[in-house]
């Protein structure tokens, strides 16, 4: 065997995960996760440099990005979002989102992840994203005043992210600077939040964008449910279906001008559409049976790229 060194080493991949929102439909994000997680056999935080998410998916990236195992995640998953989903009333969800969000973080800082992170919410006045980071190598710009996750806590900026108004009251954050900021779901701006991602690694981390290679997850395509008998929950069901159909529409949008802007990035995308009548459902479904369907239909997806998948993420 030669004694000579390589004239260059091999630069390691920048491998970023990225998790749409969906409200309850994060279940089918989940049976994908879990199935990564069992093929790379570790903590998905120790596969990944930047874990990016967008409501149900920022609950589900902050819990990875801490350490948390899948299984941990779908547990609090079950016991949580049915809950959630049957208060009947913005305040009540809201209430019962920030319950959850106390009970999984507590006052965990951003200070506390294991690997790059992003929280993508949506600022309400301004009608910007506003992306709670941990690193300020993640940061396009004024480096010397960066404080991770705005000095906010895990737990308020995924409440933020998850904040689906006009279906949870839209909750005031408080920055270090002390800074009021009225915040709304992250999926307004960004559902799918792959273009961020991407924008980090490229731009502020400035990885070549041949070694990037990206897993972005969403929740599945589902049939519209039927409309119920009663006017109160026709009008409760045709809002629903605008918030989906607005979250829809951003998602594909975000999508296609990933393969415009970036199709030279290596990039696995899972989120299968299914149309079976009984795989009707929606971002506030509270039925756990179905959601349990959810996952199944994510694991039967993860199938469908595991050899790829495996390519990119096994060494």
């Amino acid at each position: 065997m030669s004694s000579e060194l390589p004239t260059s080493m091999p630069t390691p991949s920048c491998r970023i995960l990225s998790l749409d929102g969906g409200g309850a439909k994060g279940f089918y994000t989940l049976g994908v996760l879990k199935e990564i997680e069992a093929m790379v056999g570790r903590p998905l935080c120790e596969s990944f440099d930047l874990i990016f998410g967008t409501s149900t998916g920022a609950i589900i990236a902050a819990l990875l990005a801490l350490g948390h195992k899948v299984d941990d995640i779908h547990t609090l998953y079950k016991e949580h979002v049915p809950a959630i989903m049957r208060r009947r009333t913005p305040r009540g969800r809201s209430k019962a989102l920030s319950h959850l969000a106390k009970i999984v973080f507590g006052n965990r800082s951003f200070a506390d992840v294991k690997t790059g992170v992003g929280i993508v919410a949506t600022r309400w006045a301004f009608e910007k994203p506003m992306i709670f980071k941990a690193s300020v190598a993640q940061a396009h710009g004024r480096h010397s005043t960066f404080v991770p996750g705005f000095g906010c806590t895990i737990a308020d900026a995924v409440r933020a992210s998850c904040s689906a108004y006009p279906f949870f009251k839209r909750p005031i954050i408080t920055t270090s600077k002390g800074e009021e900021i009225e915040l709304i779901d992250g999926g307004y701006c960004a559902n799918n939040p792959t273009l961020y991602a991407i924008a980090d690694a490229v731009i502020a981390l400035e990885k070549p964008r041949s070694d990037l290679r990206v897993v972005s997850i969403g929740v599945g395509v589902y049939p519209e449910p039927k409309r119920w008998g009663l006017s109160w929950l026709i009008k409760r069901f045709v809002s629903v279906q605008l918030l989906q159909k607005t979250l829809n529409v951003n998602t594909f949008s975000m999508e296609q001008l990933r393969t415009i802007l970036f199709k030279d990035i290596r990039t696995v995308r899972i989120n299968d559409t299914f149309e079976r009548p009984e795989m009707a459902t929606d971002l506030m479904e509270s039925d756990l049976r179905k959601l349990g369907m959810l996952y199944q239909r994510g694991s039967e997806s993860f199938a469908k790229h595991e050899a790829e998948l495996k390519e990119m993420l096994v060494q």
